[in-house]
């Protein structure tokens, strides 16, 4: 039996939010610090993400394989998750707020060395800046994509070069607004023949030129840091 194709959502700001998870606790900040994060993917063993997609692999269209880096840059008020808006030429995600990362190449040696490579060539992250501390369960997106997320604490001074073909900007979000479940928005949208649901965690930050501006972070990307939030409040 052919699966109902599921509906790309075009605009995301436009799909009702059905509610907040306001009634869960926030990720205590004392879990936040670079060594207790160390500490817990130190010790990860077995654990099942609540989002394991946002469609899983339908019909014949093969898979592709790839992964992510969530850098955590070590700034002096804490954590910051550094985040990437995509150009909207782009034909999977433009526009879209996301890890860096990219496809596996069979030259990569692991999926650690998949996120760092297409970090590097999307931002110009250096290397001896980021310390690899652990990954996430595969999140499989609509549209085929099977992404490992590669957690890392990212250690500052660095200079950021984007590949401007891919990258819009790059911006930084605290780690502790991002584990306040007081911020994540729930959307639902119909379409013929069942529903669709995701998540939203809408931040108000500052552009390049310094001019506040909204960054609505959706769908994987914000999916898979509930994952990261349930990891660290279990």
């Amino acid at each position: 039996m052919s699966q109902t194709p599921l509906p790309r959502i075009l605009d995301p700001h436009a799909v009702p939010v059905v509610g907040t998870d306001a009634h869960l606790p926030a990720v205590p900040a004392s879990r936040l610090a670079a060594a207790a994060l160390r500490q817990r993917f130190a010790e990860i063993g077995a654990w099942q993400p609540e989002h394991a997609g946002d469609g899983g692999l339908r019909g014949h269209r093969p898979a592709t394989h790839a992964a992510v880096l969530v850098p955590l840059v070590q700034r002096e008020d804490g954590l910051h998750v550094l985040l990437t808006r995509r150009t909207e030429h782009l034909r999977e995600h433009g526009g879209q707020i996301s890890f860096p990362g990219g496809r596996v190449e069979a030259h990569d040696d692991d999926l650690a060395g998949t996120a760092l490579r297409e970090t590097h060539e999307e931002v110009g992250l250096p290397r001896e800046c980021v310390e690899i501390i652990g990954q996430m369960p595969v999140y499989t997106t609509v549209t085929h994509f099977v992404v490992t997320p590669v957690v890392a604490l990212v250690q500052p001074p660095f200079e950021l070069v984007l590949d401007t073909f891919e990258v819009a900007e790059a911006f930084e979000t605290p780690l502790a607004f991002l584990m306040d479940p007081a911020h994540h928005r729930r959307h639902v949208v119909s379409f013929a023949g069942g529903e669709r649901q995701f998540l939203s965690m809408p931040w108000q930050g500052r552009g390049a030129d310094g001019a506040p501006r909204e960054y609505f972070i959706w769908g994987a990307t914000a999916a898979m840091l509930r994952n990261l939030y349930r990891f660290l409040a279990g």
